[in-house]
């Protein structure tokens, strides 16, 4: 038998002097012994399931070339907007309608106003596919096929805090918002604030973890029209982000030119049933030829039921696929692409976490400081917003 791991981030916060001060206190103790009790940890070593997957990875130092890519694409990328402001509902257009069904069919009724803060715990599995058509092949929880295997909790405060901790083949990542920037923390990065600074929610809760913050989102969204999505009809709600926005976004190097994000509504039941984003990027560093990176992520959920007592009905399982696209002048006429794949589970779900507070989402030192991240022109996009050490 294997031997007891040590756990993953049983509490959320930075580490800083503000988190010891807090853990001298009862209520964020009694927070740690509760987080003790519930988050199933696990894979936080090279050495558990997976470790020693695609591409290798596990163990001490710093991770794979291909683990680092799955880990900055699929781990934590922040959607493309953020949470907009409540306003009297409006379903005279098709979209607030679209909306309405899935608020209804969600139970977000039940939770919004009354559900302060949220907690999730679940295990994932994510895995390099080089040519199109080659899936993972694996279910999380059943045998066979390669790939990395892991465990995350993610924290939620409303209405804009949040904090996303994953543990895969041996290497931690963590990203977080405190209300006003969203920042990242990675072993071979540091921390550092996500690019265009600002509040914009986690992925992977509109990944059918967190109907409110759906709804909210797509909030602004413009029906264009219907699709099918696994064999079900679907209404498609499409969100685009400014050009005015996007300019924010560049930092010297990179110069976002496109951002756009697409969620599928089942007709049949209202829930969200598929997830898609796509991000266009421009690389120009001095002395060399432009680049473009090209990010795709598409996201399928499903296993929806009741959580908390029936509190809301949330997504418990899905898969994602994402294809990261280089070409440019380097490259010639060709494209240079990487597919991934991923798949996730819920295990469990909880609303109004006790002691859960701001402080507990106080960003790293080096991001309230205006440090970390370093030069552009020393990273490789990523894809999710952020950047990765060049390959050596």
């Amino acid at each position: 038998m294997a031997p007891q791991l040590a756990t993953l981030a049983e509490e959320p916060g930075g580490g800083e002097e503000a988190a010891r001060a807090r853990r001298k206190t009862g209520l964020h103790a009694a927070l740690h012994r509760w987080a003790r009790a519930r988050i199933p940890l696990r894979f936080l070593s090279g050495g558990g399931g997976g470790g020693g997957g695609v591409g290798g990875g596990g163990g001490g130092g710093h991770p794979s070339p291909d683990l680092r890519v799955l880990l900055s694409v699929l781990a934590c990328p922040l959607s493309p907007v953020p949470v907009l402001p409540r306003h009297p509902r409006n379903v005279a257009s098709s979209a607030q309608y679209i909306l309405e069904q899935f608020r209804a069919t969600t139970g977000c009724g039940k939770i919004e106003g009354a559900a302060k803060s949220m907690y999730a715990a679940g295990r994932v599995r994510m895995a390099m596919a080089p040519e199109p058509g080659i899936g993972i092949g694996i279910g999380i929880g059943g045998g066979g096929g390669g790939g990395h295997e892991g465990c995350f909790v993610v924290w939620q405060l409303v209405p804009d805090m949040w904090l996303v901790e994953m543990a895969v083949a041996g290497h931690a990542v963590a990203a977080g918002c405190d209300g006003r920037v969203a920042w990242r923390r990675t072993p071979w990065l540091g921390a550092h604030a996500a690019r265009g600074g600002g509040a914009r929610p986690l992925r992977r809760a509109l990944q059918g973890l967190d109907p409110v913050t759906i709804a909210s989102v797509f909030s602004a969204a413009e029906h264009v029209g219907e699709k099918a999505v696994d064999g079900e009809d679907c209404f498609a709600l499409r969100l685009d982000v400014a050009p005015s926005v996007l300019s924010a976004w560049g930092d010297g190097a990179a110069e976002v030119i496109r951002h756009g994000m697409t969620g599928y509504f089942s007709q049949r039941s209202g829930l969200l049933a598929r997830l898609d984003d796509s991000q266009l990027t421009r690389i120009q560093t001095p002395g060399a030829p432009a680049m473009y990176w090209e990010t795709t992520v598409s996201s399928r959920l499903g296993d929806y039921r009741a959580a908390d007592g029936g509190a809301a009905v949330v997504a418990h399982a899905g898969t994602s696929v994402a294809h990261l696209a280089r070409f440019g002048a380097d490259v010639g006429a060709a494209r240079a692409f990487t597919r991934m794949e991923e798949e996730w589970t819920i295990d469990d779900v909880a609303f109004n976490v006790a002691g859960l507070c701001p402080e507990s989402f106080i960003a790293p030192e080096e991001v309230r400081s205006g440090g970390g991240g370093g030069s552009s022109s020393s990273r490789r996009y990523d894809g999710g917003g952020g950047a990765i050490a060049k390959k050596k």
